[in-house]
């Protein structure tokens, strides 16, 4: 199956769509030369709607390539305009799923640390005290599901940092599963880390109405027991 065929919409209008973005996917074209999910979801749209020439296609925001789940593009400039201010001003609810080695003392609270980036490494460190160039980095958690030997937890972002989530969970000594850059002790056999983007809430920045927007977990094991186990939860 090739990717224009696997791919996975989780919300399509005039205005926007949304797509389950997979491990392997790049959202933008990289030194790679692996082909970006815009232009797969470009290639969608202009064969889905016969349409000619170029297809118009916002990014208002970005995933890590080993990061799984929600990306959304916008399909008209006044949806981008809007979008990016929602993004910008943290006017929307990102949810993200995470699983790690143990519990975290307290199981639920937040994490508020100050971020450096190195861009020669492609990482961020994560402090408690202010530095110099830093930025503040807000997050809360909550343990959601256990199984023999990971924990699943669920983070609100409030703030939007360069692998903000990777840092702060890696300062607290919970590195995420797989993620080797931030103190995994192995990786996953996918070569992805067990991050998910799993819940985008939004007024939609044309109709003006609530839309809520839920990745399924990949298809892997671990993944799927802790989905069943959530959804069990809420019966």
């Amino acid at each position: 199956m090739n990717k224009e065929n696997s791919l996975e919409i989780l919300y399509e209008d005039n205005h926007l769509i949304a797509v389950n973005k997979r491990v392997s996917d790049i959202v933008q074209g990289d030194k790679t030369g692996d082909r970006p999910l815009t232009d797969i979801v470009k290639q969608y749209l202009k064969e889905k709607y016969n349409k000619p020439g170029e297809v118009f296609l916002g990014l208002p925001h970005r995933l890590d390539r080993p990061t799984s789940g929600i990306v959304i593009f916008a399909r008209t400039s006044k949806a981008l305009v809007r979008l990016n201010k929602m993004f910008q001003e943290k006017d929307l609810k990102k949810i993200y799923w995470a699983i790690v080695s143990h519990s975290p003392t307290p199981k639920e609270g937040g994490l508020e640390h100050y971020l450096t980036r190195n861009t020669k490494q492609n990482k961020s460190y994560a402090f408690d005290e202010n530095k110099p160039l830093s930025k503040r980095a807000l997050l809360l958690y909550k343990e959601i599901s256990k199984s023999d030997k990971y924990t699943l937890l669920e983070i609100e972002l409030k703030t939007g940092r360069h692998h903000q989530i990777r840092a702060q969970l890696s300062k607290i000594g919970l590195p995420i599963k797989g993620d080797l850059k931030y103190g995994a002790k192995r990786s996953n056999p996918d070569k992805g880390i067990s991050l998910h983007s799993r819940q985008l809430k939004l007024i939609h920045p044309v109709k003006k109405e609530l839309i809520n927007i839920v990745a399924p977990v990949p298809n892997e094991s671990l993944w799927q027991y802790f989905e069943k186990d959530i959804l069990s939860q809420k019966k």
